[in-house]
């Protein structure tokens, strides 16, 4: 059975989140994305855990699913932030679970190291290696997965207070890390340069704020198994059954390059360590990016693909392709037309971006539309590369945009931020 996962999202009760972000508008854009597992985010929150006991029915099977069947698995996400050797360190993790029970357990554990009442991702002084611990304490079922490993400021990678090892921040305890979520700035190719990574799984999710397709489903992991918890852990631990993920093109990512933002500061890695990391403008230390990283850690060149590696494929949104095309926000009147239009015709997004042809494509979009799916599908467009916070762009020239009015947004996406 083949499965389009995305493990790593939130509710509303995460900081900078939507307060649109429901079971069920989770569950209409899952489809409409052409997702068939999701996440359900951030059980440790009591207003939470609530509505997914009320919205949710679990079975043995360790799958939850909504009363018109769509599946969720437990799912919620840690940071810790603590001192190591000296060092201030910022980690996320992922907590993947097999059912309430284990998850209530999981929750009086947080409970009696702080609260988790404030945030749905909420903050603990507690180091990786005894959180690992003391969940395979609980249960040994419950999956512990390192978050957006690359990221500068809450990555395991990360270049503000990050490791150079799993086995440096999981310590004896690195043993049972079976899985790494590469993020939306590193791809599978980026993380196969890492000769120590080999032995790992390496997933993709949203990690999203929002439920728009253009966050949900917009990286995601692909497994061929029969749907059931035991089956999905067992894949993540072994690879077995694991086929590959969705990415975007890492320079779509908010980390890519090293950069300001204040400053609009934008550089290769090779350019900033010519002006030893610091900015330009402001003479303060850049923000160092997740290919800065990736090159300083990497045994191997360029291109290198083990032998074992699993397939991926890079795509953009197709919001986000329209939006750029037609000169329109990506929550406008006109890029959803385009879209709806595409949806109506071939299903879900998915089935746009990775099957759709060029000729059925013209039946409901204009020919420029079909061939920036077709490029993008290719890895054909050129991205703007994103930095410090800022998302990368895709860019088009002149002839290949279309016309059209510019519309204001349908809704305010202020604060919906993503790692």
């Amino acid at each position: 059975m083949k499965i389009i996962s995305d493990l790593h999202i939130h509710g509303r009760f995460s900081r900078a989140t939507s307060n649109q972000l429901s079971i069920a508008n989770l569950e209409k854009y899952a489809r409409i994305k052409g997702l068939n597992l999701l996440g359900a985010g951030d059980f440790t929150h009591p207003e939470w855990i609530k509505e997914l006991k009320e919205n949710l029915k679990e079975d043995s099977s360790g799958i939850l699913k909504t009363k018109t069947g769509f599946p969720f698995i437990l799912q919620t996400e840690i940071s810790s932030i603590y001192t190591d050797n000296g060092k201030g360190r910022k980690v996320h993790n992922v907590i993947l679970a097999p059912n309430f029970e284990v998850v209530g357990q999981i929750t009086d554990f947080f409970k009696s190291r702080g609260r988790v009442d404030y945030d749905g991702r909420p903050i603990f002084k507690l180091p990786c290696p005894e959180l690992v611990e003391s969940m395979r304490k609980i249960s040994e079922d419950i999956e512990i997965i390192p978050a957006h490993v690359w990221t500068p400021h809450f990555g395991l990678f990360g270049s503000n207070g990050g490791f150079d090892s799993v086995e440096e921040c999981f310590k004896d305890q690195a043993k049972h890390v079976h899985a790494l979520e590469t993020g939306l700035s590193s791809d599978p190719a980026m993380n196969w340069r890492l000769s120590k990574l080999d032995r790992f799984a390496l997933v993709s999710f949203s990690d999203l704020h929002s439920f728009w397709p253009w966050r949900i489903g917009r990286e995601a992991t692909i497994f061929d198994i029969e749907l059931s918890y035991k089956n999905l852990i067992n894949a993540l631990r072994t690879k077995e059954g694991l086929k590959g993920t969705v990415e975007v093109d890492p320079s779509y990512g908010k980390y890519h390059f090293d950069g300001h933002r204040n400053c609009k500061i934008c550089m290769n890695p090779k350019d900033s360590l010519k002006i030893k990391n610091i900015c330009p403008k402001c003479g303060r230390q850049l923000t160092i990016g997740v290919l800065h990283r990736v090159e300083e850690l990497a045994d191997r060149k360029e291109g290198f693909k083990p032998k074992d590696a699993k397939e991926f494929y890079s795509l953009i949104p197709i919001s986000e392709i329209i939006s750029a095309l037609i000169n329109s926000p990506v929550a406008s009147k006109n890029t959803w037309k385009i879209y709806n239009d595409l949806i109506k015709k071939f299903g879900n997004e998915f089935n746009v971006l990775l099957e759709a042809k060029k000729e059925d494509l013209m039946k409901v979009s204009d020919e420029k539309i079909a061939d920036a799916i077709l490029k993008n599908r290719e890895g054909k467009i050129l991205i703007q590369p994103g930095f410090d916070g800022e998302y990368g762009k895709p860019l088009f020239s002149k002839k290949d945009k279309l016309e059209a009015k510019i519309e204001k947004p349908k809704f305010e996406q202020k604060g919906l931020g993503d790692f």
